[in-house]
Protein backbone atom coordinates (compact mmCIF):
# COMPACT_ATOMS: atom_id res chain seq x y z
CA UNK A 1 0.00 0.00 0.00
CA UNK A 2 1.34 3.62 -0.35
CA UNK A 3 0.69 5.98 1.80
CA UNK A 4 -0.11 10.11 0.35
CA UNK A 5 0.27 13.07 3.14
CA UNK A 6 -2.01 15.50 2.16
CA UNK A 7 -0.66 19.09 3.53
CA UNK A 8 -3.86 20.97 2.41
CA UNK A 9 -7.07 20.59 1.30
CA UNK A 10 -7.07 18.99 -2.34
CA UNK A 11 -10.37 18.73 -4.64
CA UNK A 12 -11.85 15.30 -4.04
CA UNK A 13 -11.92 14.90 -8.29
CA UNK A 14 -8.54 14.22 -7.92
CA UNK A 15 -7.88 12.54 -4.62
CA UNK A 16 -10.95 9.97 -5.43
CA UNK A 17 -8.38 8.73 -8.23
CA UNK A 18 -5.96 7.03 -6.13
CA UNK A 19 -7.68 3.47 -5.13
CA UNK A 20 -9.11 2.72 -2.11
CA UNK A 21 -7.29 -0.40 -0.80
CA UNK A 22 -4.04 0.43 -2.57
CA UNK A 23 -3.70 3.86 -1.36
CA UNK A 24 -3.65 5.35 2.35
CA UNK A 25 -4.68 9.42 1.71
CA UNK A 26 -5.10 11.89 3.83
CA UNK A 27 -3.50 14.58 6.69
CA UNK A 28 -2.36 12.66 9.30
CA UNK A 29 -0.80 9.53 6.92
CA UNK A 30 2.38 8.87 9.11
CA UNK A 31 5.41 7.34 6.92
CA UNK A 32 4.25 9.01 3.44
CA UNK A 33 5.68 8.22 0.18
CA UNK A 34 4.41 10.81 -1.08
CA UNK A 35 3.31 14.48 -0.38
CA UNK A 36 0.57 16.26 -1.87
CA UNK A 37 0.16 20.08 -1.14
CA UNK A 38 -0.43 23.11 -2.42
CA UNK A 39 0.62 26.22 -0.48
CA UNK A 40 2.03 24.68 2.63
CA UNK A 41 5.55 25.89 3.50
CA UNK A 42 7.70 22.65 3.73
CA UNK A 43 11.13 25.28 4.26
CA UNK A 44 11.95 24.54 7.92
CA UNK A 45 9.66 21.39 8.03
CA UNK A 46 11.52 17.86 8.95
CA UNK A 47 10.05 15.84 6.03
CA UNK A 48 9.89 12.07 6.69
CA UNK A 49 12.74 9.56 5.46
CA UNK A 50 10.40 7.89 3.49
CA UNK A 51 9.16 10.40 1.27
CA UNK A 52 9.70 9.72 -2.24
CA UNK A 53 7.94 12.34 -3.93
CA UNK A 54 6.25 15.78 -3.40
CA UNK A 55 4.22 16.86 -5.46
CA UNK A 56 2.87 20.43 -5.86
CA UNK A 57 -0.67 20.72 -7.33
CA UNK A 58 0.02 24.34 -8.92
CA UNK A 59 3.03 25.44 -10.56
CA UNK A 60 4.93 27.32 -8.31
CA UNK A 61 7.03 25.37 -5.93
CA UNK A 62 8.93 28.08 -4.07
CA UNK A 63 7.00 26.96 -0.56
CA UNK A 64 9.17 23.31 -1.61
CA UNK A 65 13.09 23.21 -0.10
CA UNK A 66 14.29 22.04 -3.88
CA UNK A 67 17.96 21.58 -3.29
CA UNK A 68 17.32 20.13 -0.16
CA UNK A 69 15.27 17.40 -1.84
CA UNK A 70 17.14 16.76 -4.52
CA UNK A 71 19.81 15.74 -2.32
CA UNK A 72 17.92 13.63 -1.03
CA UNK A 73 16.69 12.02 -4.02
CA UNK A 74 13.28 13.26 -3.46
CA UNK A 75 11.52 13.96 -6.82
CA UNK A 76 9.97 17.57 -7.01
CA UNK A 77 6.72 17.86 -9.35
CA UNK A 78 4.27 20.27 -10.05
CA UNK A 79 1.59 21.16 -12.30
CA UNK A 80 2.42 23.44 -14.75
CA UNK A 81 -0.64 24.57 -17.58
CA UNK A 82 -3.24 22.87 -14.87
CA UNK A 83 -4.51 26.42 -14.01
CA UNK A 84 -3.16 28.41 -16.90
CA UNK A 85 -6.66 29.30 -18.17
CA UNK A 86 -7.42 30.90 -14.87
CA UNK A 87 -4.43 32.77 -14.41
CA UNK A 88 -4.99 33.47 -18.41
CA UNK A 89 -8.51 35.02 -17.67
CA UNK A 90 -7.26 37.59 -14.70
CA UNK A 91 -4.51 38.92 -16.75
CA UNK A 92 -6.96 39.74 -19.61
CA UNK A 93 -9.21 41.38 -17.29
CA UNK A 94 -6.22 42.96 -15.77
CA UNK A 95 -5.37 44.79 -19.10
CA UNK A 96 -9.16 45.91 -19.12
CA UNK A 97 -8.80 47.61 -15.49
CA UNK A 98 -5.31 49.06 -15.87
CA UNK A 99 -6.74 51.25 -18.86
CA UNK A 100 -10.57 51.96 -17.88
CA UNK A 101 -10.26 53.06 -14.44
CA UNK A 102 -12.79 51.07 -13.16
CA UNK A 103 -11.58 49.79 -9.92
CA UNK A 104 -11.60 53.91 -9.62
CA UNK A 105 -15.48 54.62 -10.82
CA UNK A 106 -17.00 51.68 -8.86
CA UNK A 107 -14.75 53.37 -6.14
CA UNK A 108 -15.84 57.20 -6.53
CA UNK A 109 -19.52 55.78 -7.14
CA UNK A 110 -19.49 53.87 -3.59
CA UNK A 111 -18.55 56.99 -1.60
CA UNK A 112 -21.09 59.39 -3.12
CA UNK A 113 -24.02 56.62 -3.09
CA UNK A 114 -24.59 57.60 0.73
CA UNK A 115 -24.53 61.14 0.10
CA UNK A 116 -27.63 61.26 -2.72
CA UNK A 117 -30.23 62.87 -2.71
CA UNK A 118 -33.55 61.06 -1.45
CA UNK A 119 -34.66 58.95 -4.30
CA UNK A 120 -31.82 59.04 -6.23
CA UNK A 121 -32.28 61.89 -8.82
CA UNK A 122 -29.37 63.67 -8.89
CA UNK A 123 -27.16 60.52 -9.67
CA UNK A 124 -27.79 60.30 -13.56
CA UNK A 125 -26.25 64.12 -13.26
CA UNK A 126 -23.53 63.23 -11.07
CA UNK A 127 -22.33 60.59 -13.18
CA UNK A 128 -22.28 62.43 -16.37
CA UNK A 129 -20.43 65.62 -15.00
CA UNK A 130 -18.14 63.37 -13.61
CA UNK A 131 -17.24 60.28 -15.90
CA UNK A 132 -14.47 62.03 -17.28
CA UNK A 133 -12.33 62.08 -14.45
CA UNK A 134 -12.28 58.08 -15.51
CA UNK A 135 -11.59 57.86 -19.17
CA UNK A 136 -9.03 55.39 -20.27
CA UNK A 137 -7.63 54.13 -23.55
CA UNK A 138 -8.99 51.29 -25.88
CA UNK A 139 -6.67 48.11 -25.64
CA UNK A 140 -7.24 47.66 -29.30
CA UNK A 141 -4.42 48.60 -31.52
CA UNK A 142 -2.16 48.92 -28.79
CA UNK A 143 0.82 46.60 -27.71
CA UNK A 144 1.61 44.27 -25.51
CA UNK A 145 5.14 42.49 -24.56
CA UNK A 146 5.07 39.25 -22.66
CA UNK A 147 8.07 38.15 -20.98
CA UNK A 148 7.87 34.49 -20.66
CA UNK A 149 5.82 31.81 -23.07
CA UNK A 150 5.34 29.35 -21.14
CA UNK A 151 1.82 27.88 -20.89
CA UNK A 152 0.14 30.62 -19.24
CA UNK A 153 1.87 33.49 -21.22
CA UNK A 154 1.34 31.75 -24.68
CA UNK A 155 -2.44 31.77 -23.57
CA UNK A 156 -2.16 35.66 -22.98
CA UNK A 157 -0.59 36.48 -25.99
CA UNK A 158 -3.17 34.80 -28.06
CA UNK A 159 -5.93 35.84 -25.52
CA UNK A 160 -4.66 39.68 -26.35
CA UNK A 161 -3.84 38.92 -30.03
CA UNK A 162 -7.50 37.99 -30.81
CA UNK A 163 -8.54 41.08 -28.73
CA UNK A 164 -6.90 42.90 -31.18
CA UNK A 165 -3.61 43.77 -29.52
CA UNK A 166 -0.13 43.98 -31.66
CA UNK A 167 1.67 41.44 -29.22
CA UNK A 168 5.35 41.06 -28.79
CA UNK A 169 6.62 37.54 -26.55
CA UNK A 170 9.97 37.27 -25.40
CA UNK A 171 11.06 33.76 -24.27
CA UNK A 172 14.94 32.98 -24.97
CA UNK A 173 13.94 29.11 -23.57
CA UNK A 174 10.49 28.85 -24.97
CA UNK A 175 9.50 24.98 -25.29
CA UNK A 176 8.73 23.60 -28.81
CA UNK A 177 5.30 22.32 -27.46
CA UNK A 178 4.35 26.19 -26.39
CA UNK A 179 6.04 27.44 -29.89
CA UNK A 180 3.75 25.37 -31.46
CA UNK A 181 0.86 26.71 -29.78
CA UNK A 182 1.70 29.99 -30.04
CA UNK A 183 0.02 32.46 -32.67
CA UNK A 184 1.28 33.23 -35.57
CA UNK A 185 0.38 36.66 -35.37
CA UNK A 186 2.49 37.13 -31.98
CA UNK A 187 5.83 38.74 -32.87
CA UNK A 188 9.23 37.53 -31.42
CA UNK A 189 11.24 39.71 -29.65
CA UNK A 190 15.35 38.72 -29.45
CA UNK A 191 15.58 40.46 -26.59
CA UNK A 192 13.65 41.50 -23.06
CA UNK A 193 14.74 45.11 -23.67
CA UNK A 194 13.09 44.46 -27.66
CA UNK A 195 9.96 43.27 -25.79
CA UNK A 196 9.96 46.51 -23.07
CA UNK A 197 10.74 49.13 -25.73
CA UNK A 198 7.78 49.33 -27.73
CA UNK A 199 5.24 48.08 -25.56
CA UNK A 200 2.53 49.98 -23.84
CA UNK A 201 1.61 46.73 -21.51
CA UNK A 202 3.59 44.53 -20.30
CA UNK A 203 2.81 41.75 -18.84
CA UNK A 204 5.26 39.13 -16.39
CA UNK A 205 4.77 35.39 -17.17
CA UNK A 206 8.18 33.64 -15.89
CA UNK A 207 9.18 31.34 -12.77
CA UNK A 208 10.55 32.91 -9.56
CA UNK A 209 14.31 31.90 -8.83
CA UNK A 210 17.40 33.52 -8.32
CA UNK A 211 17.77 34.25 -11.68
CA UNK A 212 14.85 36.18 -12.43
CA UNK A 213 14.26 37.61 -9.08
CA UNK A 214 14.00 41.57 -9.99
CA UNK A 215 14.09 40.83 -13.02
CA UNK A 216 12.21 44.10 -13.55
CA UNK A 217 14.45 46.65 -11.70
CA UNK A 218 14.99 50.80 -12.50
CA UNK A 219 17.48 49.66 -15.04
CA UNK A 220 14.80 47.53 -17.46
CA UNK A 221 11.87 49.95 -16.36
CA UNK A 222 13.98 53.13 -17.77
CA UNK A 223 13.68 51.49 -21.34
CA UNK A 224 9.88 50.50 -20.89
CA UNK A 225 7.50 53.11 -22.93
CA UNK A 226 6.53 56.13 -20.88
CA UNK A 227 3.32 55.52 -18.89
CA UNK A 228 3.33 52.19 -19.87
CA UNK A 229 1.38 49.58 -17.70
CA UNK A 230 2.60 46.46 -15.83
CA UNK A 231 1.05 43.18 -14.98
CA UNK A 232 1.94 40.95 -12.65
CA UNK A 233 0.90 37.65 -12.51
CA UNK A 234 3.74 35.54 -11.90
CA UNK A 235 5.59 36.20 -8.82
CA UNK A 236 5.95 39.51 -6.95
CA UNK A 237 9.33 39.07 -6.74
CA UNK A 238 10.54 39.29 -10.39
CA UNK A 239 9.46 43.27 -9.98
CA UNK A 240 11.58 45.17 -8.07
CA UNK A 241 9.02 47.15 -6.02
CA UNK A 242 10.96 50.11 -4.79
CA UNK A 243 11.91 50.56 -8.36
CA UNK A 244 8.57 50.22 -9.84
CA UNK A 245 7.23 52.51 -6.94
CA UNK A 246 9.51 55.04 -7.86
CA UNK A 247 8.39 54.32 -11.82
CA UNK A 248 4.91 54.98 -10.71
CA UNK A 249 6.02 58.23 -8.78
CA UNK A 250 7.81 60.02 -11.83
CA UNK A 251 5.08 59.28 -14.30
CA UNK A 252 7.30 56.01 -16.35
CA UNK A 253 4.81 53.80 -15.60
CA UNK A 254 1.10 54.88 -15.58
CA UNK A 255 -0.42 51.53 -13.50
CA UNK A 256 0.69 48.45 -11.60
CA UNK A 257 -1.13 45.56 -11.20
CA UNK A 258 -0.19 42.38 -9.38
CA UNK A 259 -1.61 39.31 -8.16
CA UNK A 260 0.67 39.58 -4.98
CA UNK A 261 -0.13 42.81 -2.78
CA UNK A 262 2.15 43.88 0.33
CA UNK A 263 1.51 46.60 2.69
CA UNK A 264 3.50 49.62 0.43
CA UNK A 265 1.58 48.84 -2.62
CA UNK A 266 -0.95 48.78 -1.18
CA UNK A 267 -0.72 52.21 0.15
CA UNK A 268 -0.10 53.40 -3.60
CA UNK A 269 -3.00 55.24 -5.30
CA UNK A 270 -1.54 53.87 -9.32
CA UNK A 271 -1.20 50.13 -7.76
CA UNK A 272 -4.06 47.70 -8.27
CA UNK A 273 -3.92 44.76 -5.70
CA UNK A 274 -5.81 41.20 -6.55
CA UNK A 275 -5.35 39.17 -3.52
CA UNK A 276 -3.58 36.37 -5.26
CA UNK A 277 -6.76 34.71 -7.41
CA UNK A 278 -5.01 33.92 -10.30
CA UNK A 279 -5.40 30.55 -9.63
CA UNK A 280 -8.86 30.53 -7.51
CA UNK A 281 -11.58 29.36 -9.80
CA UNK A 282 -12.61 25.62 -8.75
CA UNK A 283 -11.63 24.83 -12.48
CA UNK A 284 -8.28 25.34 -11.79
CA UNK A 285 -8.45 23.79 -8.32
CA UNK A 286 -9.72 20.13 -10.16
CA UNK A 287 -7.37 20.38 -12.99
CA UNK A 288 -3.89 21.11 -10.84
CA UNK A 289 -5.26 18.12 -7.87
CA UNK A 290 -6.26 15.81 -10.94
CA UNK A 291 -2.28 16.39 -12.72
CA UNK A 292 -0.80 16.48 -9.39
CA UNK A 293 -2.35 12.92 -8.00
CA UNK A 294 -1.76 11.23 -11.97
CA UNK A 295 1.45 12.06 -11.59
CA UNK A 296 2.02 10.77 -8.03
CA UNK A 297 0.35 7.41 -9.14
CA UNK A 298 2.61 7.15 -12.17
CA UNK A 299 5.68 7.95 -10.25
CA UNK A 300 4.86 5.49 -7.08
CA UNK A 301 3.95 2.56 -9.38
CA UNK A 302 6.19 3.03 -12.54
CA UNK A 303 8.79 5.09 -11.56
CA UNK A 304 7.98 7.37 -14.58
CA UNK A 305 9.39 11.39 -14.11
CA UNK A 306 7.33 13.71 -15.40
CA UNK A 307 6.77 17.59 -15.03
CA UNK A 308 9.62 17.43 -11.83
CA UNK A 309 11.43 20.40 -11.37
CA UNK A 310 14.72 19.10 -9.68
CA UNK A 311 14.96 15.69 -11.62
CA UNK A 312 15.32 15.04 -15.66
CA UNK A 313 11.69 13.41 -17.72
CA UNK A 314 12.39 10.35 -17.57
CA UNK A 315 9.97 7.23 -19.09
CA UNK A 316 10.29 3.45 -20.21
CA UNK A 317 7.78 1.12 -21.52
CA UNK A 318 7.69 -1.46 -18.59
CA UNK A 319 8.16 -4.57 -20.19
CA UNK A 320 9.47 -7.08 -17.53
CA UNK A 321 8.49 -8.23 -14.47
CA UNK A 322 10.93 -5.93 -12.04
CA UNK A 323 12.01 -2.44 -12.08
CA UNK A 324 15.20 -0.68 -10.54
CA UNK A 325 14.74 2.93 -10.38
CA UNK A 326 17.98 4.83 -9.32
CA UNK A 327 18.78 8.35 -8.38
CA UNK A 328 22.25 9.62 -8.40
CA UNK A 329 24.99 12.73 -9.19
CA UNK A 330 25.22 13.38 -12.78
CA UNK A 331 29.20 12.59 -12.84
CA UNK A 332 30.75 9.78 -15.39
CA UNK A 333 30.16 6.00 -15.30
CA UNK A 334 27.38 5.70 -12.97
CA UNK A 335 25.49 4.02 -15.41
CA UNK A 336 28.49 1.44 -15.97
CA UNK A 337 29.21 1.19 -12.31
CA UNK A 338 25.08 0.08 -11.57
CA UNK A 339 24.65 -2.54 -14.47
CA UNK A 340 28.27 -4.08 -13.94
CA UNK A 341 27.41 -4.68 -10.39
CA UNK A 342 23.73 -6.14 -11.55
CA UNK A 343 25.90 -8.67 -13.81
CA UNK A 344 28.37 -9.95 -11.60
CA UNK A 345 25.24 -10.86 -9.30
CA UNK A 346 23.19 -12.87 -12.63
CA UNK A 347 20.91 -10.19 -12.80
CA UNK A 348 19.65 -9.78 -16.77
CA UNK A 349 18.88 -6.12 -17.54
CA UNK A 350 16.18 -6.04 -20.58
CA UNK A 351 16.23 -2.27 -21.08
CA UNK A 352 16.94 0.66 -19.40
CA UNK A 353 17.17 4.36 -20.12
CA UNK A 354 19.39 7.52 -18.44
CA UNK A 355 18.52 10.91 -18.42
CA UNK A 356 20.04 13.80 -16.84
CA UNK A 357 19.66 17.31 -15.66
CA UNK A 358 21.74 19.75 -14.12
CA UNK A 359 23.55 18.12 -11.42
CA UNK A 360 21.40 15.13 -11.29
CA UNK A 361 20.55 11.76 -12.81
CA UNK A 362 18.18 9.47 -12.99
CA UNK A 363 17.81 5.75 -14.16
CA UNK A 364 14.75 3.35 -15.19
CA UNK A 365 16.17 -0.31 -15.14
CA UNK A 366 13.64 -3.41 -15.89
CA UNK A 367 15.38 -6.70 -14.97
CA UNK A 368 13.99 -10.29 -15.48
CA UNK A 369 15.26 -11.23 -12.19
CA UNK A 370 14.16 -9.60 -8.50
CA UNK A 371 17.08 -7.51 -7.26
CA UNK A 372 17.63 -9.02 -3.52
CA UNK A 373 18.09 -6.47 -0.59
CA UNK A 374 21.59 -6.94 -0.45
CA UNK A 375 22.54 -6.06 -3.65
CA UNK A 376 20.37 -2.80 -3.05
CA UNK A 377 22.42 -1.90 -0.22
CA UNK A 378 25.31 -2.84 -2.56
CA UNK A 379 24.39 0.14 -4.75
CA UNK A 380 23.17 2.30 -2.30
CA UNK A 381 26.91 2.53 -1.45
CA UNK A 382 28.25 3.23 -4.42
CA UNK A 383 29.61 6.75 -4.60
CA UNK A 384 27.56 9.06 -6.55
CA UNK A 385 24.14 7.11 -5.71
CA UNK A 386 21.48 9.30 -3.71
CA UNK A 387 18.61 6.16 -3.42
CA UNK A 388 17.36 2.98 -5.12
CA UNK A 389 14.23 1.21 -4.99
CA UNK A 390 12.38 -1.14 -6.92
CA UNK A 391 9.36 -1.72 -7.88
CA UNK A 392 7.92 -5.16 -9.01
Amino acid sequence: MFRIQTMNSIAAEGLNLFPAGKYEVGPGTKNPDAILLRSADLHGVEIPKSVLAIVRAGAGYNNIPVDACSERGIVVFNTPGANANAVKELTIAALFLSSRKLVDSVRWLSSVKDNAPPGGDGIPALVEKEKNRFEGPEISGKTLGVVGLGSIGVMVANAAAALGMDVVGYDPYISVHAAWNLSRSVRRAETMEDALRGSDYVSLHVPYSDETKNMLSAGKIKMMKSGARLLNFARGGLAKEADVISALECGRLSVYITDFPTAELLKHDKVICIPHLGASTPEAEINCAVSAVKQAKNFLETGVVENSVNFPSCSLTRNSPYRLLAANRNIPNMVGQITTLLASGGINITDLINHHKDGYAYNIIDTEQEIPASMLVALEKIPGIIRVRTIA
